[in-house]
């Protein structure tokens, strides 16, 4: 067994991260943590401090959003697999959730029956097999990762033992996701059909439009987006990280050497969809609707333009690109709302051509560009 084999997990772990990521971190988490529902319950609503709770809904579902990026990173920056059709893997896991939700609202919907409101509206006489056991939490939270992961996992089996891959695998997972799309539409699947699961009530019998559920259900985002980036980060620093790097860069040259190319990519793309599953259970009890738009090409496309404005291969940056890219998102849609798609085209545009690295290799170049400025107006003394 080699040294790096022996040492802890612990120790590895924070090896490979620099102490300005660690401080970055812990900023992140005191600030949503403590800060943030500080300001939200504390400090008075006339008051410049208070956070709204439309605010604490907004940067909910932002990082949501930013945990699928740095699952797209995963398989496109570090993987080299372009997916146009993430966001079936992020609906997978919300629609699995929403079912849970769904059935928390008990006699509360609008015809008082233990059946949701679309079922009763459609005439259906009872639950479908495939909606038992989700009354149970665990039961759900189970399904929100399993799912994803099985639909990924077969795809991901015959498509990768085929060698489909470039601009072939990217099509072929947009039409994947928009069929699921299409099959979600329809009222007799048994999932809302158009208007998909909204009017939820309760989560674990508390109230989900309750401030204080609110703020857990925050909280709770952003510890899983911590913890997605560490674990990206400590499977893309580990053999595995390395050897996915190489069939990136030269597939051939790796089987040549004895590796076979096709379980690294299926590991990888089954981990990838696990975690926008789960980025869509905490979507949905944030913003309070599901439907089959979440499924849409157009969104899938909008996740791949998140990873490549922060910067692919990052990790940091798909976070950025997430955070930048629908803030102006929503900025643009309340004050130049026909303007949206096209800003975000230009956006995609400009970042490609003059910023192949995104919004984290450019401050990295400005970074060593000022660094080279002092140390070339350095005494050589000090230099």
């Amino acid at each position: 067994m080699t040294p790096r084999a022996r040492t802890p997990y612990t120790i590895r772990l924070f090896s490979m991260m620099q102490r300005g990521h660690w401080i970055a971190l812990g900023a992140f988490l005191a600030a949503t943590l403590v800060v943030v529902p500080i300001l939200n319950l504390v400090v008075p609503e006339g008051s410049a401090f208070h956070v709204s709770a439309y605010a604490i809904t907004l940067v909910g579902k932002i990082m949501c959003y930013a945990m699928v990026a740095v699952a797209m990173d995963l398989i496109w920056g570090f993987g080299g697999i372009l997916s146009l059709g993430h966001g079936l893997f992020f609906a997978l896991g919300g629609y699995a959730f929403g079912m849970y939700l769904m059935r928390q609202i008990g006699r509360d919907g609008s015809y008082q029956s233990d059946l949701p409101d679309f079922m009763v509206f459609l005439d259906w006489k009872g639950l479908p097999w495939y909606w038992s056991g989700s009354d149970s939490f665990l039961w759900v939270s189970l399904l929100v990762v399993a799912v994803p992961a099985i639909v990924a996992f077969v795809f991901g089996y015959f498509a990768f033992r085929s060698r489909i891959k470039g601009v072939y695998f990217s099509i072929i997972t947009q039409a994947l996701t928009y069929a699921a799309m299409l099959l979600f539409f329809r009222n007799e699947t048994g999932f809302g059909g158009n208007n998909g699961f909204t009017d939820f009530k309760r989560i674990l019998g508390y109230s989900i439009t309750a401030p204080e559920t609110r703020l857990v259900l925050f909280g709770l985002t952003a510890l899983l987006l911590a913890a997605t980036l560490l674990f990206a980060r400590w499977l893309t620093t580990s053999k595995f990280g390395r050897v996915l790097t190489a069939i990136r860069d030269a597939e051939s040259r790796v089987m040549f050497i004895g590796y076979n190319p096709l379980w690294y990519k299926l590991t990888i793309w089954t981990i990838s969809a696990v975690l926008c599953g789960i980025a869509g259970a905490l979507y949905v009890p944030q913003v309070g609707i599901i439907n089959p738009s979440e499924m849409s090409p157009a969104n899938s496309i909008e996740i791949a333009i998140w990873v490549a404005v922060g910067g692919r291969g990052t990790l940091i940056g798909p976070v950025v690109g997430a955070f930048v890219v629908n803030l102006a998102k929503s900025w643009f849609t309340v004050s130049f709302p026909e303007y949206w798609l096209f800003f975000l085209g230009l956006l995609f545009i400009v970042v490609t051509l003059l910023l192949p690295q995104g919004l984290v290799g450019l401050w990295q170049a400005i970074r060593e560009k000022v660094q080279n400025t002092r140390a070339g107006h350095a005494t050589p003394g000090e230099k």
